[in-house]
């Protein structure tokens, strides 16, 4: 039996970003993934806009400066609603990173290069084991530690166990904690794409019907300005511009974007997601704590996702750090209790907001269209509604 401070489960993003922050305050991690480790760069087309707080979080964990370079700064969001009678903008609000405290709203990373530099902090630390090819295979937990076995027949004792494995996390399923899901008849197409014009490092979301329509900053490819595309729409129609020629699919996305950045060439290849919600009874057992997807899923509007995981993590690093300065115990039910009493409120809150905002996203009638392109003018305008819209959209 192997003994240890904190056991993560799950080596993705939000488990390795994990791993390397509560090793930055001195604790004994081991993290397993089933992944092998000659897994590289993979081969997810995803990109995650990373924005304040949790890059503080990344900075902590020490980690941020290797991510940074091959991202494209975000310096402002703009939300075009195009839902009038032609496919025309006809109110574009713009939210000016200049307005929050930072003087930007994130930066824009590939999926590849963020997992890239997390394993090479993870590889260069000597209080985290990082185990490839291992599944959690059982979980017994203790008022005083949490025994988990591992599929190399390996079992860990672990004063905390974090569950940061996916939306299917077998780990909350051990623990008896229930969860909620819903489905959109939605889903994403993720691609990249290279245009003409340049995005001045301007995320624009466009909305009209079926989902938003979202071109994020990265950084030149191939000498021309480069964007990464998260284009949600109605399932049936996702299959159909799937089905597409890359250049027919250019042709397409060239005429829903309005021309605003001239003809548009895929770059990349493409991948669907099927949209779903989800959310957990709780957010705690004793001695496990769920963050990331295991406590949390939402659409990929307002790049809230991981942003919403590194808050989990930061939350729990708080309160663990505070705990290990003062000899107390940081797996004990008091603090996993207050993990949960500070995130699940705030984690309802936004799967709830994000959920309504979907579905103004994927309005067909006209009236209920204009509603939406009403409220979006009174954010654009009102100047109240404007800084806790941009409030809200960062995180905080």
């Amino acid at each position: 039996m192997i003994e240890t401070d904190i056991l993560i489960a799950g080596g993705g993003i939000a488990g390795m970003s994990a791993a390397a922050r509560f090793a930055a305050d001195g604790h004994q991690i081991v993290i397993v993934d089933p992944a092998p480790a000659d897994i590289g760069e993979g081969t997810d087309l995803r990109t995650t806009a990373f924005l304040e707080p949790g890059i503080a979080t990344l900075t902590k964990a020490g980690v941020w400066d290797a991510i940074k370079p091959t991202g494209a700064e975000l310096r402002v969001m703009r939300i075009v609603d195009a839902g009038g009678e032609t496919r025309t903008p006809r109110e574009t609000a713009d939210f000016d990173g200049a307005e929050t405290k930072q003087g930007f709203f994130g930066w824009n990373v590939s999926n590849k290069a963020a997992r890239v530099a997390l394993m090479a902090k993870l590889g260069q630390l000597e209080n985290v084991d990082f185990r490839f090819s291992t599944t959690v295979t059982g979980f017994k937990n203790t008022a005083r530690f949490a025994d988990v076995a591992l599929s190399d027949d390996e079992t860990i004792r672990a004063k905390v166990v974090i569950a940061a494995d996916g939306r299917n996390s077998s780990l909350r399923d051990m623990a008896g904690i229930k969860h909620k899901r819903w489905a959109y008849d939605q889903s994403a197409m993720v691609f990249v794409v290279t245009h003409d014009k340049p995005h001045n490092n301007i995320s624009t979301e466009i909305h009209r019907t079926g989902g938003p329509l979202t071109l994020v900053p990265m950084p030149d490819l191939g000498g021309k300005p480069c964007s990464s595309v998260v284009w949600m729409s109605l399932a049936a129609r996702a299959d159909e511009l799937n089905a597409m020629s890359d250049e027919a699919l250019s042709s397409e996305i060239t005429k829903d974007t309005m021309n605003l950045f001239g003809p548009l060439t895929v770059a990349s290849p493409r991948a669907v997601w099927p949209m779903i919600a989800q959310v957990p009874s709780r957010l705690i057992a004793a001695r496990l704590a769920l963050i990331a997807e295991a406590a949390h899923v939402v659409p990929p509007i307002g790049a809230q996702g991981l942003n919403m995981s590194l808050h989990d993590i930061e939350t729990l690093a708080d309160l663990m750090a505070k705990a290990r300065l003062h000899g107390q115990d940081i797996g004990a039910t008091p603090l996993l209790k207050s993990y949960e009493r500070r995130q699940l409120p705030k984690t309802l809150a936004r799967v709830g907001g994000i959920d309504l905002l979907n579905r103004a996203s994927m309005l067909e009638p006209k009236p209920l269209r204009d509603l939406r392109y009403a409220g979006l003018s009174a954010i654009n305008r009102i100047g109240p509604l404007r800084k806790f819209a941009i409030k809200v959209g960062i995180g905080k």
